[in-house]
């Protein structure tokens, strides 16, 4: 009977695993449902109405190339305007959400956000130049992504320089605050010496963060370097687990630390870089989509990278249905982000329990 009870343990044990995995699974099956009906919805609702039966025979109409006689106008509407701005906002959502969730982890700091270490200061000194100097649209995109770039390398190398000399995550913390800090200056100094009946106002808009200027080129243009930087992050989701116990112990365990921080940094540099450069600023997505999704699924980034992924997605697609149906105008989405995600951010600080890696 005593031999008996190991085994009954460890059976025991299985199936509480197997339990906690279906419910995981549950939850990602109920958030990517609810991701595909609040997709069709999106496609709905809007200052032009088209009825489910309108959208449902234009995509089969477009599926199956068949005439269903649907008016022009609405072929115009979902194709080229609300479909291209969905699926932008399901991109950057879940960049900006997996981005959040690594940079979370790597640190081991629940205060950190996908632009800690500069990429979207970066960027938006690129964009604002590039809209100073009257470039075109392709070239302001072209400008910030670069810029979002070259600011986290600058990151990167001044912590490199100074890391022998203290602890590496805070030195590159510190610089990321350093390196945002001097590039929101130079942003404020362009909207200074900006036009400012003609390019102030194109400045201060895009800075606020919209969707509504994307178009199917923006689509082609962020999709390979958002997906890209979300599959390296999920190739890799295993050792942020690691990561957790510490960076000597994750060394112990085999983890070359520096490599892994590398990829997490560069695969998030390419989202937020990409993200910002088609959409403006839009805050605290990455921010507090990790922690909805910890609260659903645990810190397990086998679940949580991909819970992450869904929310953010929705997240993104819900404030954005918000921000064009809810006024008369188009609110920016980036205000409307802030104004949701404050608060709610302040209720999971008084909330939400210490053990959140």
């Amino acid at each position: 009977m005593g031999k008996g009870l190991p085994l009954e343990s460890a059976a025991a044990n299985i199936g509480n695993k197997t339990r906690r995995i279906s419910k995981e699974s549950k939850v990602n099956i109920i958030l990517f449902i609810f991701l595909m009906v609040l997709i069709f919805i999106s496609l709905i609702i809007g200052k032009y109405y088209i009825s489910p039966i309108q959208v449902l025979n234009s995509i089969v109409s477009k599926i199956l190339r068949e005439d269903l006689n649907m008016p022009e106008e609405i072929y115009t509407v979902i194709f080229n305007i609300r479909l291209p701005r969905i699926f932008a906002g399901l991109l950057i959502g879940a960049g900006l959400g997996t981005a959040g969730a690594a940079y979370q982890g790597m640190f081991k700091n629940p205060m950190v956000s996908p632009d800690i270490l500069g990429a979207s200061s970066g960027a938006a000194f690129g964009a604002a130049l590039g809209i100073l100097y009257s470039f075109s649209i392709f070239g302001i995109q072209i400008m910030s992504f670069l810029f979002g770039i070259t600011a986290v390398v600058i990151t990167y190398m001044i912590s490199e320089k100074i890391c022998k000399h203290g602890d590496s995550t805070l030195i590159l913390i510190l610089s990321g605050m350093l390196i945002s800090t001097l590039f929101s200056s130079l942003v404020s100094l362009i909207k200074y010496v900006a036009d400012p009946y003609s390019k102030l106002p194109d400045i201060t808009f895009w800075l606020m963060g919209s969707l509504s200027s994307i178009n199917k080129s923006d689509l082609y243009i962020i999709a390979l370097p958002i997906l890209s930087g979300i599959i390296l992050i999920m190739l890799v989701r295993w050792k942020l687990n690691i990561m957790a116990f510490g960076e000597e112990e994750a060394m112990a365990m085999g983890v070359e630390t520096k490599n892994l921080r590398i990829v997490v940094i560069a695969a998030s540099t390419i989202i937020i870089s990409s993200s910002v450069s088609v959409s403006g600023l839009i805050g605290w997505v990455g921010l507090i989509i990790p922690h909805f999704a910890r609260i659903l699924v645990g810190s397990n980034y086998k679940y949580l990278i991909p819970t992450s992924i869904l929310a953010g997605s929705s997240y993104l697609i819900l404030v954005d249905n918000i921000a064009r149906n809810i006024a008369s105008t188009e609110i920016p989405i980036g205000i409307l982000t802030s104004i949701i995600g404050a608060p709610f951010f302040l209720y999971l600080m008084v909330n939400i329990k210490r053990g959140w890696v």
